[in-house]
C-alpha cells in the first residue's frame, strides 16, 4: 500500500516537471501527505496490533480455560475409571481366590474318588445324608449285617411284604473315568465295553449278596452318587439297565433315590396305620364301654343326690320345728308369782 502511494507521487512529480517551484511545492505536499499517510498507516498498524494482541489474549485465555476444564474432566474420568478398575481388580482377586479354593476342593474330591476305599466312604456318606433326610431314624440301618454275613451299606426296614431293601453305595468309577478320558474312537469303544462289564458285574454282585429269600425284599438298590454316571448308563447302556431290572436291582441316582425313599416312607406310613388299626379299634371299644359306665354312674349319682336332697328337706323341717319349740320354752316364766299354766 505504501509503495503504491510513493509510486503515484513520483509519477505525478514527473508529469509536473515543467515548473521547478511547482515541483518542489508539489513534492513538499506529497511528502506531507506521505508522512500523514505513513502516520495513519502506523496508527492503523498499532491499532491492528493492539486488537490482534487483545484477540490473541482472549483466545489464549479461552483456550487455557477450555484446556483446564478438559484436563479436569479427563482427570476426574481417569480417577473414576481407576476406581472402577480397582473395584474390578478386587472382584477378580476374590474370584481367583474362590477358584483356587474350588480347585483345591476339586483336587481333594478327585483324590477321594481315585481311592477305592475313600470313594466307597464318599458314596456311603452321601447315601446316609439322603436317607437320613427322607426317612425316620427307626426306618433304616447303616452297615446292616445280613444272615449270609454280607454287610449292606444301608438297609431300609420295610415291613413284609415286601421286606427290608438293601442299598449298595459303590460304583465303578475307574471304568467311567476311562470312558470319559478316551482320546479316540478306538479307546472309547474299549472303555465303553469295560464300563458295561463293570456295571453288569456290580449288578450280579448286588443280586447275589443283598437279595435273600425270606429275609429281605426280592429287590435291591444300586446307588450311583454321580448324576453323570447315571445319565450315561441310561443313555448309552440300556441293555445294562434292562439286565438290572431282570435281576431286580434298581439303579438310582441322588435325585431318583430321594423319590424312591419318599415313596417308601408313604408305604411305611400306610403299613403302620394298618398295624395300628386293630389296636385303635380295640381302644375305641374300651372307650365306648367306659363312656357307658360313666353314664350309668352319673345316673346313680343323680339318684343319690335326689335322695340326699329329700333328706336335707326333712332335716330342715325338723330343725325348724325344734327351733319353734325352743322359742316357746324360752317364753315360759318359771317364777312363784307366775300363774300355773293349764295342764
Amino acid at each position: 500500500m505504501l509503495g503504491g502511494l510513493l509510486l503515484a507521487l513520483l509519477v505525478a512529480a514527473l508529469r509536473r516537471r515543467r515548473d521547478p517551484a511547482d515541483e518542489l511545492e508539489a513534492l513538499a505536499r506529497g511528502q506531507e501527505r506521505l508522512a500523514g499517510a505513513l502516520g495513519q498507516v502506523a496508527e492503523a498498524q498499532a491499532a491492528a496490533q493492539v486488537r490482534l494482541a487483545t484477540a490473541l489474549d482472549a483466545r489464549l485465555s479461552h483456550v487455557e480455560g477450555r484446556m483446564g476444564e478438559t484436563l479436569a474432566e479427563s482427570a476426574a474420568r481417569t480417577a473414576h475409571s481407576l476406581g472402577r478398575l480397582g473395584v474390578r481388580l478386587e472382584a477378580v482377586d476374590r474370584a481367583q481366590a474362590r477358584m483356587e479354593a474350588l480347585s483345591g476342593d476339586i483336587l481333594g474330591l478327585r483324590q477321594i474318588l481315585d481311592n477305592k476305599q475313600a470313594r466307597g466312604a464318599f458314596g456311603e456318606i452321601q447315601l446316609m445324608e439322603i436317607v437320613g433326610r427322607a426317612l425316620p431314624p427307626d426306618a433304616w440301618e447303616a452297615q446292616a449285617t445280613l444272615s449270609n454275613g454280607r454287610r449292606a451299606d444301608c438297609l431300609v426296614r420295610l415291613g413284609h411284604p415286601p421286606g427290608p431293601i438293601a442299598v449298595d453305595a459303590k460304583f465303578p468309577l475307574e471304568a467311567w473315568q476311562a470312558l470319559a478320558a478316551a482320546p479316540d474312537k478306538r479307546a472309547e469303544k474299549a472303555a465303553r465295553s469295560a464300563f458295561r462289564t463293570a456295571l453288569m458285574k456290580h449288578i450280579r454282585d448286588i443280586a447275589e449278596r443283598y437279595i435273600i429269600e425270606g429275609e429281605t425284599a426280592d429287590s435291591a438298590l444300586m446307588f450311583l452318587p454321580s448324576e453323570a454316571v447315571y445319565a450315561e448308563a441310561h443313555a448309552h447302556f440300556a441293555d445294562v439297565v434292562r439286565a438290572g431290572l431282570e435281576a431286580r436291582v434298581w439303579i438310582v441316582s441322588p435325585t431318583t433315590l430321594m423319590a424312591v425313599l419318599n415313596t417308601m416312607r408313604g408305604v411305611m406310613k400306610d403299613a403302620r396305620l394298618r398295624a395300628e388299626g386293630a389296636r385303635i379299634r380295640r381302644e375305641l371299644g374300651l372307650l365306648a364301654r367306659d363312656v357307658g359306665r360313666l353314664g350309668e354312674r352319673a345316673q346313680a349319682l343323680e339318684r343319690h343326690l335326689r335322695l340326699a336332697g329329700a333328706e336335707l328337706d326333712g332335716v330342715r323341717l325338723s330343725a325348724e320345728r325344734a327351733g319353734r319349740r325352743a322359742a316357746r320354752l324360752e317364753a315360759v316364766d318359771f317364777s312363784d308369782d307366775a300363774p300355773q299354766a293349764a295342764e
